[in-house]
């Protein structure tokens, strides 16, 4: 299932889900998405890794068959002994391309094919063409940019591949700490887990009550659901190629038709932003980053 014009892809789960569940979860993904491009991988945590890793030659199997895209995800923020051997042997001996969301992978796979991730900032148009010239094959932008700074890498990419973050709560920041971790009075080391209570991350609220922020394990994230389903002609217009869709508890092949159909021009832009609005509960939409806003905004 390969496109000729603009890309969807889906993001690798930011989640801490069961690994049956994610399992079943990517068998689904294979069977009905309309989604070109699945990243597979944990970003967030290594404490995850040993949960999922033996699902990962039968799920890529899976995908292979339905003719999607595999690119292996790596961590976002390496920090021991240990996740720099697991990293080593990933950038190695992966038979799939490999998604760098830390400088140090960028660094392992230097003239090797591989993608620049999301959590590795490319703000200008030298470092867009350094990681081009160096071996990357796609960049995916990071979420904050406006539309003026994607539009002026889009000319820079000059018909290379680039990739925007089109829907889900958007990646912030990443820290050394487990803010759920510690919302249970639990440590790090000895966390528990509790990150797999919530699916979609946890609610974050002012003093007063107010939501503003999500946690998922050491990441913070936005509160609101990013969505450019309104702006995705005019990304097509300045040069982004692949628009990616993060995984959330929720129909995501539903989520997949509705961006595929705008990208498709085979449903009005407005009308499936109504459609979106029904399938999102757990938070408002947003786009207020793209439009050198606050970022929980919604502009129409």
């Amino acid at each position: 299932m390969t496109n000729a014009g603009p890309k969807l892809t889906l993001g690798p789960v930011l989640y801490n889900w069961p690994a049956d569940k994610l399992r079943d979860f990517y068998f689904r993904i294979a069977d009905e998405a309309p989604v070109d491009v699945v990243y597979i991988g944990e970003i967030t945590c290594s404490k995850r890794v040993p949960f999922f890793s033996p699902y990962i030659p039968e799920v890529c199997e899976r995908l292979e068959e339905a003719g999607k895209e595999i690119v292996l995800s790596s961590l976002a923020l390496i920090m021991s002994a240990r996740e720099r051997k697991e990293l080593r042997a990933l950038t190695s001996e992966s038979p799939w391309p490999i998604e760098a969301n830390d400088l140090s992978a960028i660094s392992l796979l230097r003239d090797k094919q591989h993608v620049v991730g999301p959590f590795v900032n490319v703000y200008n148009e030298s470092t867009l063409e350094h990681f081009y010239e160096t071996g990357a094959s796609r960049v995916v932008l990071s979420c904050e940019l406006p539309s003026t700074s994607i539009f002026e890498l889009g000319k820079a990419a000059n018909g290379r591949e680039l990739e925007i973050q089109a829907f889900g709560r958007l990646p912030l920041a990443l820290s050394a700490r487990c803010y759920h971790a510690r919302s249970h009075n639990l440590s790090k080391d000895g966390c528990q887990y509790v990150c797999e209570l919530d699916p979609d991350g946890m609610d974050v609220r002012t003093l007063d009550g107010t939501p503003f922020l999500a946690v998922n394990g050491t990441q913070t994230m936005s509160y609101t659901v990013n969505s450019l389903l309104g702006e995705l002609n005019h990304l097509k217009d300045i040069g982004v190629t692949h628009f990616r869709l993060w995984p959330h508890d929720m129909d995501m092949v539903e989520v997949a038709r509705i961006f595929q159909n705008v990208l498709d021009n085979h449903e009005d832009s407005e009308r499936a932003i109504r459609l979106l609005q029904e399938l999102v509960t757990i938070a408002p939409l947003s786009n207020g980053f793209f439009h050198n806003t606050e970022g929980f905004r919604m502009v129409e």
